[in-house]
């Protein structure tokens, strides 16, 4: 019998590499997946293979991927954190490229994020960008999804605003909160990239859910679907990112940076383009509000401890 093709996931124990690594694994694919955390348990027991980044190791970074026909790539940082920096993500994307062009990868899926552009005054965005243009130059078949704000039972941004939403009697919204954002359900993301898998010409597609809503639209949703408290404020960006530097204080994480509040604010998280993914983030909302924001999912727990 014919062993199935080996595909790559970067990161299947985090949150969009656990949706494509889960519908793989359905449809009978072999999988391996590249972590920073070899020795961290991963949802997916002995049904993957697991082998570090070894980033700074080409000649092992290359043999980690040697004979894989898809590389999915979720890898990236969210914010800066010592020696975890978005200049070094870059770094360590072009050095997942070239391995991957050593090893004969024929296909490589990577998630970006909608609107990034090198000349971005977000080093999340720009990062993202350089990533992008890395990966266009590399020679690689390629498909560039570009997902907006993401949605699922492990969402910590969603998750957290409902938490804080069910516990604190204010909830403060940047300025007018007229910015919008348009919700992706992260198992419709994991199904575009499988599909994208399949493809043989070179993409890029903004990974776009079907509603759109303010930001101050958004909170109001969820505040009413968990029945939150707290009355919601408006306040100048400067006061919330105050305020979310004493919330990170008190539950030893990071709740917010600067960097996502003026890049929401300057409606990055939206696309111009056609929905191309079905789940509507209200109707997910109807079905989960019994345990949405019961508890503080942490940032630091899941990608830097």
């Amino acid at each position: 019998m014919t062993e199935p093709d080996l595909n790559i996931v970067t990161g299947a124990s985090g949150y969009s590499g656990r949706y494509i690594t889960q519908l793989l694994l359905e449809r009978g694919k072999r999988l391996r997946t590249l972590t920073g955390h070899p020795q961290r348990p991963n949802p997916f027991g002995d049904r993957i293979e697991v082998a570090p980044f070894n980033f700074d190791n080409p000649a092992s970074l290359s043999a980690s991927l040697r004979g894989a026909s898809t590389l999915y790539n979720t890898y990236w940082v969210r914010f800066n954190r010592g020696r975890v920096t978005f200049d070094r993500a870059v770094a360590n994307t072009q050095a997942l490229l070239r391995a991957a062009k050593e090893a004969g990868v024929r296909r490589f899926v990577h998630i970006s994020i909608t609107n990034p552009s090198e000349d971005s005054p977000f080093p999340y965005f720009r990062g993202k960008a350089r990533v992008e243009r890395s990966l266009i130059e590399s020679g690689l078949s390629y498909a560039i999804l570009r997902p907006t704000v993401l949605f699922g039972k492990e969402s910590i941004l969603i998750n957290n605003i409902a938490w804080m939403l069910r516990r604190f009697p204010f909830f403060a919204i940047a300025g007018d909160g007229r910015y919008r954002v348009q919700p992706l359900y992260v198992g419709d993301l994991a199904a575009l990239a499988v599909e994208m898998a399949e493809r043989n010409e070179n993409l890029i597609v903004d990974a776009v859910g079907p509603e759109t809503y303010t930001f101050a639209e958004l909170v109001r949703l969820v505040r009413l679907h968990v029945d939150g408290r707290a009355r919601i404020i408006h306040l100048p960006p400067a006061l919330v990112l105050a305020a979310a530097r004493l919330m990170s204080a008190l539950v030893k994480d990071v709740v917010l940076t600067r960097e996502e509040i003026y890049g929401l604010m300057a409606n990055l998280l939206v696309s111009d383009k056609p929905a191309t993914c079905r789940s509507r983030f209200s109707e997910w909302l109807q079905q989960n509000t019994g345990e949405l924001g019961k508890s503080y999912q942490p940032e630091l727990n899941r990608h830097y401890r």
